[in-house]
């Protein structure tokens, strides 16, 4: 199955662009005839067949659309601290598009190493995430944004909760507390944590403070570890 990915897809036909076109001739080296899938990156998987090989404008028809493709029963967006390597946040935007993931929010904290991030970068780790697990829905980044100003955003979720290392602070395992087929959104820190202040906020908004396990985990290691307990207590029968 070879995957390529267009946000805007539309009628019968569908004429790949310049980048994809090369990777169809340069890399792939397919020809006339030969079928490819293609994705909007919102849940509509389409088969097609290549009507018109050319380096920089590929045609394809348009055999079979598949709608939600590969939907989830349940909704998750990380909130996560930008690491100070930005080569740790990538791979925790590639892993997490991987095991499935719907929204990446990058939020500004107290103990914030890094306080920009360029979320174009991130948006092409997704595309190319998304199109090597052969998934048919590309995970919205939203722009960075400050802690507070996040908190008050995020009222609409099932389920919410923070996870810190404050050793003092009654913690739950994730894996006990999460509901199935359900919305939840997780909060997690910088390299030094949120600050107690921060914590208090969160909680005050009605964020439960959770635990993710025995072993302290670097941030983009927590936020891998958020979406492979949430996809596997969700896909238990």
């Amino acid at each position: 199955m070879r995957l390529f990915y267009d946000p805007e897809i539309s009628g019968d036909f569908h004429v790949l662009n310049e980048e994809e076109s090369k990777h169809c001739t340069k890399v792939l080296r397919l020809g006339n005839g030969d079928e490819i899938y293609l994705t909007d990156g919102r849940g509509n998987m389409y088969r097609t067949e290549i009507m018109e090989l050319h380096q920089k404008k590929t045609i394809l028809k348009i055999l079979e659309t598949f709608h939600e493709y590969g939907k989830k029963s349940y909704s998750l967006q990380i909130a996560i601290a930008p690491t100070k390597n930005t080569d740790r946040l990538e791979w925790f935007i590639e892993k997490a598009t991987e095991i499935g993931i719907d929204e990446i929010s990058p939020v500004i904290c107290k103990n914030s190493e890094r306080k920009f991030i360029k979320t174009d970068r991130l948006n092409r780790i997704a595309e190319a995430a998304m199109k090597q697990s052969y998934k048919a829905y590309h995970p919205i980044i939203n722009e960075q944004t400050d802690f507070v100003k996040f908190i008050k955003q995020s009222l609409n979720y099932e389920q919410k909760f923070i996870a810190h290392c404050e050793e003092e602070s009654e913690k739950i395992y994730l894996g006990k507390l999460l509901k199935k087929n359900s919305s939840a959104i997780v909060l997690i820190g910088p390299e030094g944590d949120f600050n107690p202040q921060e914590i208090e906020i969160a909680k005050a908004a009605g964020f439960i403070p959770v635990s993710l396990g025995e072993s302290r985990l670097r941030t983009e290691t927590a936020g891998v570890v958020t979406c492979g307990i949430i996809s596997v207590i969700n896909e238990i029968g």
